[in-house]
């Protein structure tokens, strides 16, 4: 079965993410795992055991970004093919931010 771990890293300020709380569902809403990012902006391991499907990670941004934020949450939807690790980083500004698959 394949794994999944993210990574939040703050563009803005040129550092880690600490403290965001993210959740992992299936598409269709089922609570899979959650995490909060560590010193490094880091959850090491989301969950173990993903069977192939859709997935979406919930990225509490609010909290961290501050009263007004224009983005306080960031969903982000992938799909989990093979049995292999999946990396989904989030690099997050107060205004825009990007993920890609990562390693």
């Amino acid at each position: 079965m394949a794994s999944l771990s993210t990574h939040v890293l703050d563009t803005a300020r040129g550092r880690p993410a600490a403290g965001i709380r993210v959740a992992l569902e299936t598409a269709d809403g089922e609570h899979v795992g959650a995490g909060t990012t560590d010193d490094d902006g880091r959850i090491g391991t989301l969950a173990e055991r993903l069977v192939p499907g859709s997935y979406v990670l919930r990225f509490a941004t609010g909290a961290y970004l501050g009263a007004g934020a224009f983005y306080p949450e960031v969903v982000v939807t992938f799909s989990v093919g093979a049995d292999e690790h999946y990396h989904v980083p989030l690099l997050l500004s107060p205004y825009g931010y990007s993920t890609y698959r990562g390693s």
